[in-house]
């Protein structure tokens, strides 16, 4: 018996274009299929993960990721909204992290830095694997932050943004505006090797430890417990205390 090909009318809204070929985005598109299957894995197969979607519509009515497709539905696919009330309808993630707390990819190390430098909780390391991340997102509550939309496309995974942007100073600016964390920045209190908070340290307890021209231009220290570094405001200091105001004017 041969199968009869059926059709669906599709929409995605807002930066979920930025999955799709030109052709397809910001317009109303036919996609065709044969087996019916869930709207989670048709969105999808068209390239968009499916942690970028907050709500889908159906034929005018919100449905969940579980939703099987059927000939002639109308689909408009919706990304996260942050300032549109949409709590009447059916939400397709858990609640949002009340607390923002990110797992970057092994490729985003100098965005980890540079929001651990900001005082955001980053878990990073360079020997991650891609199951390590989604077992550190979810055991931890942390929203994973990638390049790789494959791995956002795990089923596992909850919560996760793709980053647009390539440029690490981009890359910063893009995640603080998408998640507004200006209102929990506190720079300088995180180590930028670790992402562990720093503890105030008397000069005495670590005079060893100090070059000779710190130990005579330097009397404010902090320590790093779990990676036994420590910081003082260097030459460094004023270089990155510019970086920090370039992305607190955004705001």
């Amino acid at each position: 018996m041969k199968l009869s090909e059926k059709k669906v009318f599709i929409r995605f809204y807002e930066e979920l274009n930025d999955f799709l070929p030109k052709e397809k985005q910001k317009r109303r598109f036919i996609h065709s299929f044969i087996d019916r299957t869930s709207v989670k894995d048709l969105i999808e197969s068209l390239g968009v993960p499916h942690t970028e979607v907050d709500l889908i519509l159906v034929n005018g009515k919100s449905v969940s990721f579980r939703y099987k497709i059927k000939d002639g539905d109308d689909i408009s696919v919706y990304p996260v909204f942050e300032s549109l009330d949409i709590s009447d309808v059916q939400h397709l993630r858990p609640k949002p992290l009340r607390k923002p707390k990110f797992v970057c990819d092994v490729h985003l190390g100098k965005l980890a830095r540079n929001l651990r430098m900001l005082g955001i909780d980053v878990c990073y390391k360079n020997n991650l694997s891609d199951e390590e991340i989604v077992r550190i997102s979810l055991s931890e509550k942390r929203t994973i932050l990638t390049r790789d939309i494959g791995l956002l496309k795990r089923s596992e995974v909850t919560h996760g943004y793709f980053v647009r942007n390539d440029d690490p100073e981009k890359q910063t600016s893009e995640v603080l505006q998408r998640f507004q964390l200006h209102k929990i920045i506190k720079s300088f209190t995180l180590c930028l090797e670790c992402g562990n908070k720093l503890v105030r340290v008397a000069k005495k307890d670590i005079i060893d430890l100090l070059p000779d021209n710190v130990k005579k231009q330097q009397n404010k220290f902090f320590y790093c417990v779990n990676c036994k570094k420590i910081y003082w405001a260097g030459s460094h200091f004023k270089n990155m205390n510019l970086f920090i105001k370039t992305f607190l004017k955004m705001f």
